[in-house]
């Protein structure tokens, strides 16, 4: 039954890939069309067609390999200097440009002159490459919204788990964690101050916390020495409860609620452990959340290069397979798997799959707008380097320069496609030989 589910698991996770690349494509196709581009090909996957069928002056098909997608449109690159389209050069490098100029041509009909990409005026040219990503991003958001505002998330609450019995560092407690007290060692202020498990705070001196605000009222208690009152809520009853917070050794935390192992700092002390619980945001509390996710989707890319060696490793050398590893496709889809076949409830694992097609989807949103060809961002640049310095020729009344040769970027573009897909392969391999486990 597990191996079924698990099966189940990465098929639903495919799934959902499909989708988000059939509705990033769709981005760039609606937006091409839209401004009269030629668009001859619609294509969700890579590899040999399975299926397609020609609707109007476009062919609409899956391909085997489900990594990926694309539209084609007419005239991506500008004609060369001498005005053909398919100069040859012995040059590898020159022949490189020549053959993507053609191959952007190949399917030129009469009439199609003027329903070219670029001799698009470049904020359309902008808004057709934009296009594919921003729908990765909306579709981000609103899985994003539905899970954390429905479904829940499973987080550190202020409800209290269990209360120290002493005052001990949490470097003593974590060396010593079966019986972490010394003889006659002094009451934790909880303990004191008559905190129980179970009880839910709901306010500390006065300020309001809810359920899903650990991190605010973590930050209160560790400013705080001296008398405190905390507010809680013991079976649907409402108690003020009065605590003498002390300085103690206690774990340096990431202003997010949790922790950064092997580091200390004095810090105002009460003496509780949180629970762990389901919680629903609001809307402000879902932006902001998201807004995180943003930010460590972006350093997440970032720090990609500094995550190859020991991606290398994991992979040859046997060493431990980090979490914060980067992860593929196939990883992914591992870990949808595992979810299905969790003993959780079902809402749970529901939950959780939509958020992997949130997080690949974010991913695809900020992969795809790096300022480098073949990507998305590099054509965007291109197009808005066109801009420029189209504004400044006008500005100084020189001679329009004419469309940017985006064709003349396509030697740095295979090498960079030539890295992207050496970590692919590197990653895939990790994936295979040593994958990112659920803790």
């Amino acid at each position: 039954m597990t191996a079924l589910m698990t099966i189940i698991g990465i098929v639903v996770f495919f799934f959902g890939l499909l989708i988000s690349i059939a509705w990033h494509e769709l981005g760039h196709l609606s937006t091409a069309k839209l401004f009269k581009i030629r668009v001859p090909q619609y294509m969700v996957g890579f590899g040999p067609t399975i299926w397609s069928r020609n609707k109007g002056e476009t062919e609409y098909g899956i391909k085997a390999v489900p990594l990926g997608g694309y539209i084609r449109m007419i005239g991506m690159f500008p004609p060369g200097e001498d005005g053909r389209i398919t100069a040859r050069s012995t040059s590898p490098w020159r022949g490189m440009i020549e053959d993507a100029r053609a191959a952007s041509y190949e399917e030129l009909q009469p009439g199609d002159e003027n329903r070219l990409f670029y001799t698009r005026k470049p904020w359309k040219r902008v808004i057709v490459m934009f296009a594919g990503p921003f729908m990765n991003l909306i579709l981000a958001v609103a899985l994003f919204l539905g899970v954390l505002m429905g479904f829940g998330l499973n987080t550190t609450t202020t409800t209290v788990s269990s209360v120290a019995d002493c005052v001990v560092s949490q470097a003593d407690q974590a060396a010593n964690a079966k019986n972490p007290c010394k003889k006659n060692a002094q009451a934790s202020p909880a303990k004191a101050a008559g905190l129980k498990a179970g009880d839910r705070i709901t306010a500390f001196n006065g300020t309001p916390v809810d359920d899903s605000q650990w991190s605010v009222l973590q930050q209160k208690i560790r400013d705080t020495t001296g008398p405190a009152t905390i507010t809680v809520v013991r079976h649907g009853k409402t108690l003020d409860l009065r605590a003498n917070l002390i300085e103690n050794k206690v774990a340096k935390t990431d202003g997010k609620g949790g922790y950064v192992n092997g580091q200390y700092v004095t810090a105002g002390f009460l003496g509780f452990t949180p629970a762990s619980g389901v919680v629903t945001l609001n809307l402000a509390q879902s932006v902001n959340r998201m807004g995180d996710m943003m930010q460590q989707g972006v350093q997440s890319i970032i720090a990609i290069p500094s995550k190859v060696p020991a991606l290398w490793n994991s992979v040859f050398n046997g060493a431990p397979r980090q979490q914060d590893s980067p992860m593929g496709v196939v990883g992914a889809a591992r870990v949808g798997g595992e979810v299905v076949s969790l003993h959780i409830p079902a809402v749970q694992r529901i939950a959780f799959m939509l958020t992997l097609v949130a997080g690949f989807n974010l991913s695809l949103f900020l992969f795809n707008m790096l300022p480098l060809l073949p990507l998305d961002g590099g054509h965007i640049a291109g197009a808005l380097w066109e801009a420029i310095r189209r504004n400044i020729a006008k500005v100084f009344r020189r001679p329009d320069p004419g469309p940017f040769d985006v064709a003349k970027l396509m030697p740095i573009a295979y090498v960079v496609a030539g890295i992207f897909i050496c970590f692919t392969v590197l990653v895939l391999a990790a994936d295979l030989v040593n994958p990112v486990k659920l803790t």
